[in-house]
């Protein structure tokens, strides 16, 4: 059975504290020992979704963090940064890009910023980079989906991109031209959405229905599941998914296998 303290809280954050900071506080709030994570960091500067994670709900942060997101920017033309927001050193080189500029979508390689949150030897690339270290980290693959330019006034220009996982829209607006991101606000996480941040947390079974088909498996494929055995699953709807219970709380993530399904996260400990 799921704990009252398992769950995913809708959180707005606002331009200034960290994705750490906004972590401690909902801690702050809970029984001691309850654990507490998030779903995918957003820097100080930027506004917008953040899923805060407590109790089992923890245990699905990559299912969470692997969704697509949408985001909001305002960029700064004719300008460059180092870090590619407003925290950066900035430089005013009056080299604007063209209205409207070229704005990729699809499959693209992507090299993460040097100040990004990317571990690099055990130590993240922003701490390196603030220590004057030369930072390269390679190029990923990442996709996206919309990128379009929604306004354009002085040096000002507003857009709206929605993008896989892990693409960083820093890089999107430098590469651009002579362009950083001036304000960020992300929209949404997968089927999350920033209007509905602010209510009360959504349970573990309905965070996981929402990203996860579910199975309902009788008492028996239930206990013994719940125990990390095997079990018979005739037609699964997806490599992975969620096998519930007949009243509706989640038993554990399951893997496809041939005939039947592989418990990879459980939820009855």
């Amino acid at each position: 059975m799921a704990d009252d303290h398992d769950g995913v809280l809708l959180v707005d954050k606002p331009a200034g504290p960290t994705s750490h900071d906004v972590v401690a506080g909902v801690r702050r709030t809970l029984p001691r020992g309850v654990r507490v994570g998030h779903a995918g960091t957003l820097d100080p500067f930027a506004t917008g979704l953040l899923l805060v994670l407590t109790g089992r709900a923890t245990r699905i942060q990559r299912f969470l963090m692997d969704q697509p997101k949408a985001y909001d920017t305002i960029a700064r033309l004719g300008w460059t940064s180092t870090t590619g927001d407003p925290e950066g050193e900035l430089v005013a080189t009056g080299r604007i890009p063209p209205d409207p500029p070229p704005l990729p979508t699809g499959v693209l390689r992507q090299r993460p910023p040097a100040y990004s949150a990317v571990k690099v030897g055990g130590r993240r690339a922003y701490s390196l980079a603030r220590a004057g270290e030369a930072v390269e980290l390679p190029e990923r693959e990442v996709r996206v989906d919309r990128f379009e330019q929604l306004w354009r006034e002085g040096d000002r220009a507003g857009f709206t991109i929605a993008c896989s996982s892990g693409t960083y829209v820093r890089s999107l607006i430098a590469d651009l031209g002579d362009a950083y991101c001036l304000q960020l606000r992300r929209t949404a996480i997968g089927p999350f959405h920033v209007r509905d941040a602010g209510g009360p947390p959504l349970s573990l079974g309905a965070a996981l229905a929402a990203v996860l088909p579910t199975v309902t498996g009788d008492e028996e494929t239930v206990r013994r599941a719940a125990h990390g055995q095997t079990v018979a699953i005739a037609d699964p709807p997806a490599t992975e998914f969620v096998l519930i219970d007949a009243a509706g709380d989640p038993v554990c993530i399951a893997e496809a296998t041939d005939g039947g399904a592989r418990p990879r996260v459980g939820f009855r400990s």
